[in-house]
């Protein structure tokens, strides 16, 4: 299982979070986001995936972004369709379809994107798209019915470690878990102390 942090902007806070090698770090291109990266963003070490993140972008823009960020992953948090996420898998990427689940979700609407995204990616539907800081109810994730690897989002903090193991335990495709605001000293500035618990407490399972 692989570990992505996302909402990162700072220059020495990204220093400290690559010392850390989470496997994805994510950047957030949607300029009502608190963490909207405005800015350029360092080089990263080879082992982390630079992730960009979109809300009903134009592919364009998403385009110039890749290739002025160096992007290897772009996260797609919209209504896109799956024509549109075929047009960003062209750009060479991984595409990570996200969905949002409240109290309850119908799996049948992945069915169109399972060729046109490498991963999915369930998040807590909340005022906004991503980062609202609380979680889902897990066990909807029994009636998964895909053998497309997901990432877990929404909420999650170093209290949620049981629940992991949990999940790793059963045949669900979990790629990685997906962390944000539970992390945050300030919007995109995250506790890397706090993080590192959790990696050690995520590769002790």
């Amino acid at each position: 299982m692989k570990l992505k942090v996302c909402g990162m902007r700072e220059p020495l806070n990204i220093k400290a979070l690559s010392a850390l090698t989470p496997d994805y770090m994510g950047f957030i291109f949607w300029a009502p986001s608190s963490r909207y990266v405005e800015t350029t963003t360092p080089e990263l070490p080879s082992a982390i995936k630079k992730t960009g993140v979109f809300v009903d972008a134009s592919v364009d823009y998403i385009q110039s972004m890749v290739l002025q960020h160096n992007l290897q992953a772009v996260q797609i948090h919209g209504e896109e369709t799956p024509q549109y996420c075929a047009l960003v898998q062209d750009l060479g990427v991984e595409v990570i379809k996200a969905f949002s689940i409240k109290d309850s979700f119908d799996f049948s609407q992945l069915d169109p994107y399972e060729t046109s995204s490498d991963f999915f990616l369930f998040d807590t539907k909340g005022e906004l798209p991503g980062g609202n800081g609380y979680g889902f109810d897990w066990s909807l994730l029994t009636n998964y019915p895909s053998q497309k690897p997901f990432f877990l989002s929404g909420g999650i903090g170093l209290e949620h470690t049981p629940q992991i193991k949990a999940l790793l335990n059963t045949d669900l495709p979990l790629h990685a878990i997906d962390v944000n605001s539970k992390f945050e000293l300030a919007p995109a500035l995250k506790n890397i102390n706090a993080l590192t618990q959790f990696k050690n407490e995520l590769y002790e399972l």
